[in-house]
């Protein structure tokens, strides 16, 4: 690869001519906009990330309305996008944000590293973005770029190979136009160097590509070795009660679907006749046992039975047990997991 070539001048030059500039927080930049945009982003295309963003920004315009706002509310607007955990930190570092930063984001990587949910390569993208501080970046887009071109093999995952990919962001960045610069490495690898197709003859690195040079570039970055995820299996209890309403429990804030409303969950359909016993529910008729399908997780597979039982209900306070009875007509702002909304979707 020639010494001469100067790796960020053809990024911004391609950036000027074709990156992109009209997503909703490449407009009136705050860090806060920034940052959450960021968090979106994160294993998120932009194309799904994008009515998320306004609907948050519409809701929760600035740091401390997000801060004030309850986990719930949080969770509803981020309903659907996944990996939950971004929304807890998200509502966290806001308070955090809010009570012990005066308001007042940190503009310094380090800093910023310390807050709930942001790591080094998204405190990067906000130090660089919102505060013009030269800081580098490594994204999932950036990874395949720079692993690509400068053919650094191996699985990202791996500690070694992260480290050989941070020493190549660190020396590239440059010294001018880091917020554009920034937007143009992950814009390079989202929209010309793709996982699969990639446009390599509109790349503005084509010429210096060393993967590109040896045909190489689907063995770049090296793929997450493959394991097979364990099966579990649960019960999902769909309880409609005579006004039509269904009864959802809050999930615990930590594990999965943290701080999410689901159906009551059963070890097996067995356990169904106790569990009624138990709530002081009686079954009004037979119980409809729905098609069992599969949900997967990163780190395993979860085959759900929905189970479909009319109730009475017998007017108890439900708050206390961390339950509510969920209106169809008039649906409560609440964070639902993606199975729930799904089951949600068949019962319309």
């Amino acid at each position: 690869m020639s010494k001469a070539f100067n790796f960020s001048a053809a990024v911004l030059k391609w950036f000027d001519q074709h990156g992109r500039k009209d997503l909703p927080w490449q407009h009136n930049i705050t860090p806060y906009r920034v940052w959450v945009s960021e968090i979106m982003l994160q294993q998120t295309q932009v194309a799904t990330v994008i009515p998320y963003f306004e609907r948050f920004m519409a809701q929760l315009p600035t740091v401390q309305d997000l801060a004030k706002a309850s986990e719930d509310e949080v969770l509803h607007l981020w309903t659907g996008l996944g990996y939950y955990s971004r929304a807890r930190n998200l509502h966290k570092t806001a308070q955090v944000v809010c009570h012990d930063l005066a308001g007042k984001f940190p503009s310094e990587v380090e800093a910023l590293c310390e807050l709930p949910g942001i790591g080094r390569s998204t405190a990067g993208a906000i130090s660089a973005i919102a505060f013009q501080q030269v800081a580098a970046i490594l994204d999932g887009n950036v990874k395949r770029v720079l692993a690509r071109c400068y053919a650094i093999a191996g699985w990202p995952g791996k500690g070694d190979v992260l480290k050989a990919l941070w020493a190549q962001a660190e020396q590239l960045k440059p010294n001018k136009r880091i917020a554009d610069y920034t937007q143009a490495m992950m814009d390079l690898g989202a929209t010309l160097c793709s996982r699969s197709k990639p446009q390599c003859q509109r790349c503005p690195l084509q010429q210096h590509c060393q993967a590109y040079a040896n045909d190489s570039q689907t063995d770049y970055p090296g793929k997450k070795p493959k394991k097979n995820l364990p099966v579990k299996a649960t019960c999902l209890l769909i309880l409609e009660n005579e006004q039509g309403e269904l009864l959802l429990e809050k999930r615990p804030s930590s594990g999965i679907w943290g701080g999410l409303w689901i159906f009551p969950q059963l070890e097996s359909p067995l356990d169904i006749d106790q569990h009624l016993e138990q709530q002081q529910l009686h079954s009004l008729g037979t119980q409809q046992q729905w098609p069992s399908y599969r949900h997967s997780f990163s780190h395993y597979h979860l085959d759900i039975t929905p189970v479909h039982i009319k109730v009475r209900d017998p007017g108890q306070q439900v708050a206390e047990r961390q339950q509510l009875w969920y209106n169809r007509a008039q649906p409560a702002n609440i964070g639902l997991a993606a199975p729930i909304k799904k089951l949600l979707a068949k019962l319309n």
